[in-house]
């Protein structure tokens, strides 16, 4: 079977891989360069932040997250050179109101990487001693969270699907249309005239996706949110857990880097770093950890999520067509759902069992078909 997937963020990449291990062949299109928008953009946590906040629907995928990962970085780190570097920091929250919730939520959903325990102060300088201790004296730690260097993870996936031989790649080339015909897609078509045929097709246009509704005739409620990151650069293993508090968070790497992030905007289309969230989010981050302003900061950048209502992703086949399929609407989870969304999307694809029950995110049970003014 050969399938094509518009759309090379991770939730693409994922789905490409996945149909890859089943025997099919792939062409990948992008309207830019594969894995730059946000996949490449965001924090990398494996994990939900908060997931208590989040339908069990995010959670219920975003719970295969690190385990899949793990899986893939053994199988493609001999073909790539390049290790995923999933980093087991553990995470402290430090937002009271969350506490009691936070300490059940493990039990009740039987979801061991989320076990918990409450923190004195003792403990939490002995977790980690750079927190400002002076502010927080307690904190949840949840010690089997980690985060995925996710740029290094595109670029493991990204050369191993460049040298598969059953991969086409044609990035650079936005797809501006689909050719329906008695309920088929015949074909896609992209703005500079080429054309390209598969037995199915995949739409996985992140942010961009609400650009299909008029085509496909029925609303997407999927909008770009801005969301802006810093990075700062100190010693290796200088911050020994990931930090939380208020939705702002600092995430370790290996190498010392330290990520600190992030914001909420909605401008549009617009990824260029505002002065004043700059702050904002420096200043909420000293507050966790107040000797990280000893150190430089060494970049800035921003990012487009697709949010979509209740942050659950549409995962399966297009009301109404044969051959078209959409996995897109991954809000702030696109990186941890995304390798469980890949494979989700396979199975129904291959006609295969499910490793969750796939209608919570079935498009036709959710996505509100009506007839769109041209």
């Amino acid at each position: 079977m050969h399938i094509a997937i518009i759309g090379a963020g991770i939730t693409g990449l994922m789905s490409a891989l996945e149909l890859l291990e089943q025997g099919c062949s792939i062409t990948i299109l992008d309207q830019q360069a594969a894995g730059q928008a946000a996949s490449w953009a965001g924090g990398g946590i494996l994990s939900p932040m908060y997931p208590w906040r989040y339908p069990n629907a995010v959670n219920t995928l975003a719970r295969h997250a690190k385990p899949l990962y793990q899986a893939w970085n053994q199988k493609l780190q001999p073909s790539s050179g390049i290790d995923f570097q999933i980093h087991n920091t553990g995470m402290l929250i430090f937002d009271e109101s969350d506490f009691e919730i936070g300490l059940r939520y493990a039990e009740q959903y039987q979801d061991p990487q989320q076990q918990a325990q409450l923190l004195d102060q003792r403990q939490l300088g002995q977790i980690n001693p750079r927190v400002d201790q002076t502010k927080f004296k307690q904190a949840l730690y949840f010690p089997e969270l980690a985060n995925i260097r996710n740029p290094r993870l595109l670029k493991s996936i990204i050369s191993y699907l460049r040298q598969h031989p059953r991969v086409i790649w044609q990035e650079h080339c936005k797809i501006s249309q689909l050719d329906i015909q008695q309920g088929h897609v015949q074909q896609i078509s992209s703005e500079n005239g080429l054309s390209f045929q598969a037995d199915q097709f995949v739409i996985a246009t992140g942010a961009w996706s609400a650009y299909w509704s008029e085509q496909l005739g029925f609303n997407i409620p999927v909008q770009p949110v801005q969301g802006q990151m810093l990075l700062f650069k100190t010693p290796e293993h200088w911050l020994p857990s990931m930090c939380m508090h208020k939705v702002m968070y600092l995430i370790p790497r290996r190498d010392g880097h330290v990520l600190c992030g992030s914001s909420m905007r909605q401008v549009g289309f617009d990824t260029s770093p505002s002065p004043e969230i700059r702050q904002d989010i420096f200043t909420a981050c000293l507050e966790m950890v107040p000797e990280l302003a000893d150190f430089p900061m060494v970049k800035q950048w921003a990012g487009l999520r697709p949010s979509s209502p209740d942050g659950i992703p549409y995962i399966g086949k297009v009301p109404h067509l044969d051959n078209l399929w959409i996995n897109f609407g991954q809000f702030r989870n696109g990186l941890c759902m995304g390798a469980a969304s890949g494979k989700l999307l396979a199975q129904l694809m291959l006609e295969q069992p499910t490793f969750v029950d796939p209608e919570p995110y079935n498009p036709a049970q959710r996505l509100e078909t009506q007839a769109l003014a041209v």
